[in-house]
């Protein structure tokens, strides 16, 4: 018998991406670093960056407007709205409630902002569905969105990148695009990548962020669902895993028995760069624009500090009529525009000019 959670489901999804790029190779000279190297060690071509007018918020509406499309259902409905980010424009003034706001959902909803670096977006699907099945709501909103941050110079500004993913879960199994048959999560006082109060970039821990880090959690959550769905890799059509590089989830895929064909429609990092809580969530979007039906998808976020989270996920026959509604990960994907060092520093606020 496969998991529990069959009650709960995804019923509206929706992604975004700002328009503008810049190439690793860039970043790479002006530091002077070899970008081809750098390129090949990441696995990293390009990431998306968040223009003047852009940040966790204003995403976070672009991506659940077509969730909300796709979804069909009456906005005010919904009855929660939690939202993981590391990049949330204010510290103190809730980035949930601008959304609530913005997409004139009314004021009876449960929320908060989530933090747990780049897992918060899954975090914000597992309180959701628990708040589902409990009978408190009938639809909620859950939403992964960052601008991440990376020192110039570092290692992490060749691929700390913007973006955001919505889903709108529900309980009635007719409005299902996807299932939720099961989640878990495997978390521990790992200290791998940490921003104290007030710094404006985050420090990590260089290759401790790694087998000790992510590969430790993402292996164990997934490990641990599958043995909770008494499922294997084989059973499954697509994984996706948290990216900050593309290097990372084809390891972990490949000791966990997942071929590079179940890997690699989710992998997006290679085009995007490492979206933070947006990150697994986007690659997931990525996959139900091209899914069919009663085809089994496992994802796995992770977030230092550390933690990851598990879904054991179904499509259904719903989705296919739904993949036409809105844009679709692709379109966000291809619409793009190149810029150069100096205004990518001007746009991460690195420097005023």
């Amino acid at each position: 018998m496969e998991g529990q959670m069959r009650e709960v489901g995804i019923v509206g999804y929706g992604a975004y991406l700002p328009s503008r790029r810049i190439k690793t190779s860039l970043i790479a000279a002006a530091w002077q670093k070899e970008g081809k190297q750098i390129e090949k060690s990441l696995g990293v071509r390009e990431k998306s960056v968040a223009g003047m007018d852009e940040d966790s918020v204003t995403m976070a509406v672009e991506a659940s407007l077509i969730a909300l499309e796709k979804a069909g259902i009456d906005k005010t409905k919904i009855g929660a709205i939690f939202m993981g980010s590391e990049s949330h424009p204010y510290a103190v003034n809730p980035s949930t409630t601008k959304v609530g706001g913005i997409l004139g959902i009314g004021h009876d909803y449960f929320t908060a902002d989530l933090e747990f670096a780049c897992k918060a977006g899954t975090t914000a699907m597992q309180i959701i569905a628990a708040f589902l099945l409990s009978g408190q709501i009938d639809y909620g909103l859950g939403i992964g969105a960052d601008t991440a941050q990376g020192r110039p110079g570092d290692v992490l500004e060749y691929a700390t990148a913007a973006g955001a993913a919505a889903f709108i879960l529900g309980k009635k199994k007719e409005e299902f695009l996807v299932k939720i048959n099961d989640f878990c999560s495997f978390n521990s006082d790992t200290p791998d990548f940490w921003r104290r109060e007030g710094a404006k970039y985050p420090s990590h821990g260089g290759r401790f962020t790694g087998e000790k880090a992510y590969f430790r959690h993402t292996l164990a959550a997934a490990e641990k669902l599958l043995k909770k769905t008494k499922t294997k890799a084989p059973d499954y059509d697509y994984v996706v895993f948290h990216m900050p590089n593309a290097k990372f989830p084809c390891k972990a895929g490949e000791i966990l028995g997942f071929t590079p064909n179940q890997v690699g429609p989710g992998l997006i990092v290679e085009e995007i760069g490492n979206t933070y809580a947006a990150s697994s969530l986007l690659g997931l979007c990525a996959i139900l624009d091209r899914a069919k039906a009663n085809q089994k998808i496992l994802l796995v976020s992770y977030g230092s500090g550390a933690g990851s989270d598990a879904f054991s996920l179904t499509t259904t026959t719903k989705l296919a009529r739904k993949q036409k509604l809105g844009k679709n990960f692709k379109t966000f994907l291809r619409k793009k525009r190149y810029i150069d060092y100096v205004e990518y520093l001007k746009l991460t606020e690195a420097i005023n000019i």
